[in-house]
């Protein structure tokens, strides 16, 4: 298996990257957002315990979060995939250490964490100019993939696109301290221990894909 995390800030691409990347080498792309949504779905016990969580308006802690993680690992061990992909998790040491703890209760380790690195104007960029179809939720780019009509969704031919509440310039560099306050630090965390790969993130999409192959070589080889 080939087990990757990828990290970075806000608008470094991480779920774009993360996700081209499972799709071209069958990889199973981890997204804790995800596994809480389909835990919710079935309405099991841990799904239920969620939902409860969260209707009072509390946080879902790191252990159910690990617990999901550690399910959907086990599920795919029996499935005998080739790897996986953990887009923006973990955010925090705290949650380092116990996908850690984890991944050796079932005998897998990871083996490599992609730091997406990109100037901070560049992702102010990426993140403000972003407008997403109020109908069928396309997303758009002012700059660097707008729609063929101005204010109008190529894929279902909606006139609404709106920007997110939190993709104004004040929200996004308030985003930006909270990643350099609570994830960076899992820069030095994982240099560590020797699995951390810089990519220069702050090119167009073709090159940035081009960028993370060439890093992740000596590991795609082994798919």
């Amino acid at each position: 298996m080939v087990n990757l995390v990828f990290l970075g800030p806000p608008g470094a691409g991480k779920g774009t990257l993360s996700e081209g990347l499972c799709f071209q080498e069958k990889l199973v792309h981890l997204s804790t957002g995800d596994l809480l949504r389909a835990e919710l779905k079935k309405g099991s016990p841990l799904g239920s315990q969620v939902q409860s969580i969260m209707q009072s308006g509390g946080l879902v802690s790191d252990e159910i979060v690990a617990t999901l993680v550690e399910q959907r690992l086990a599920e795919a061990v029996k499935e005998a995939v080739p790897g996986f992909v953990f887009d923006g998790f973990p955010r925090t040491i705290r949650q380092a250490d116990l996908l850690g703890s984890t991944l050796a209760k079932l005998g897998m380790k990871l083996d490599a964490v992609v730091l997406l690195e990109v100037h901070e104007e560049v992702l102010i960029l990426r993140l403000t100019g972003r407008r997403i179809c109020r109908k069928c939720n396309k997303i758009f780019h002012l700059a660097y993939s707008p729609p063929k009509v101005d204010g109008v969704c190529d894929t279902c031919g909606h006139d609404e696109l709106y920007q997110r509440a939190d993709d104004n310039e004040e929200s996004v560099r308030e985003r930006l301290k909270v990643y350099a306050a609570e994830t960076k630090p899992l820069v030095a965390y994982y240099e560590a221990k020797g699995v951390l790969l810089r990519i220069d993130a702050s090119r167009d999409k073709a090159t940035n894909v081009r960028n993370l192959r060439e890093a992740l070589s000596p590991f795609l080889v082994k798919l």
